[in-house]
């Protein structure tokens, strides 16, 4: 079982084209646009290969100063054919842009990782689907909320974002994660974190939300490595109850403390992920009920380290794991704001 990475791998640099491995008119497409294609541009076609779609307001917030050069950009790239964009309908108001992969996108990603696009696993049809998916809201929920801790200013940095499908690639027979993150801190006085994440929406029960602490158990125990499990609610009402059925469920673990467990609900936007809003499920009986921040959550779970293990060998690649094709890409690009 390959064990949690702990770095993420650096942004690729000039695209590798294989004549023979490619048509002519596919090289010559791709020579148009290396003319064209910016940094920041590699590194979006990789993060929507990643997580499959994003909004314009995730992509503004990611990678650039404002939304109105976020929105130049885009249509400019849509123009070049590597983005597509479609508009999911709404009961009241109008949808924002969500942009996928294009196949001339998917072309170059598949040649700055060396591959040929047909190695990507990558389809456009599949692409496409995710406009009629009826997990879409959840998954841009997903991404408001990693988008949110990324941006944040404050004592750690996030530096490793993983989608549900590279998770589920890796770890799937055991558990599946809607994302796998890392905080680093960039202060002496906060601490890393990584952790899973279980976004609850509120449209599954909570047996069934707790039943997944057993997948958990059991990735740490093939493992060997011990990661939190953040779970993020949409309501208070719903947290507590929550609480209430996890607590019951990891009493019942062989080893709970290879799940440490900390909640907060979806009740104070201002403060989001990175606020002040987590609560273990078992705290420290000196501070019962204290609600605190992702950087200082170890300080509830001793046995943890301060600060994630150095770097293992394992990165996510084709090298480590057939079932995953190319690295993850970092969070944000390399200048945000920045051509």
């Amino acid at each position: 079982m390959t064990p949690v990475p702990r770095s993420a791998p650096p942004l690729p640099h000039a695209p590798v084209h294989d004549g023979t491995r490619s048509a002519g008119p596919v090289l010559a497409g791709q020579a148009r646009l290396s003319g064209i294609l910016t940094v920041r541009d590699r590194w979006l076609l990789w993060m929507l290969y990643e997580h499959r779609v994003l909004t314009t307001a995730h992509i503004a917030a990611l990678a650039f100063t404002a939304t109105r050069r976020a929105t130049r950009r885009l249509l400019r790239l849509h123009e070049a054919g590597v983005l597509d964009r479609f508009r999911p309908r709404r009961p009241v108001g109008t949808a924002p842009w969500h942009w996928i992969l294009a196949p001339a996108g998917a072309a170059v990603l598949a040649a700055e990782h060396g591959l040929d696009v047909r190695e990507l696993r990558w389809r456009h049809d599949r692409a496409l689907a995710v406009a009629h998916s009826l997990h879409l809201d959840h998954d841009i929920g997903v991404a408001d909320w990693f988008t949110t801790l990324a941006i944040h200013p404050g004592p750690a940095t996030l530096t490793a974002w993983w989608s549900h499908t590279r998770c589920a690639r890796l770890w799937g027979d055991l558990a599946r994660p809607d994302g796998y993150g890392r905080l680093e801190a960039t202060t002496p006085v906060a601490g890393g974190v990584e952790f899973f994440l279980e976004y609850d929406r509120g449209t599954e029960s909570l047996t069934q939300l707790s039943r997944k602490l057993d997948g958990y158990a059991n990735l740490a125990a093939a493992t060997g490595i011990t990661t939190p499990l953040l779970i993020w609610l949409p309501t208070s009402t719903r947290e507590a109850a929550a609480r209430t059925a996890l607590a019951a469920t990891a009493s019942g673990l062989d080893h709970p403390d290879t799940v440490p467990i900390a909640t907060a609900a979806d009740h104070n936007p201002a403060a989001g992920p990175a606020g002040p809003v987590w609560l273990p499920l078992h705290p420290p009986p000196a501070r019962p009920g204290h609600r605190t921040t992702l950087t200082r959550l170890t300080a509830a779970w001793p046995h943890l380290p301060l600060t994630p293990a150095p770097a293992s060998n394992a990165e996510g690649g084709t090298a480590v794991d057939r079932r995953v094709i190319i690295p993850p890409p970092p969070p944000r690009p390399p200048r945000p704001g920045r051509l």
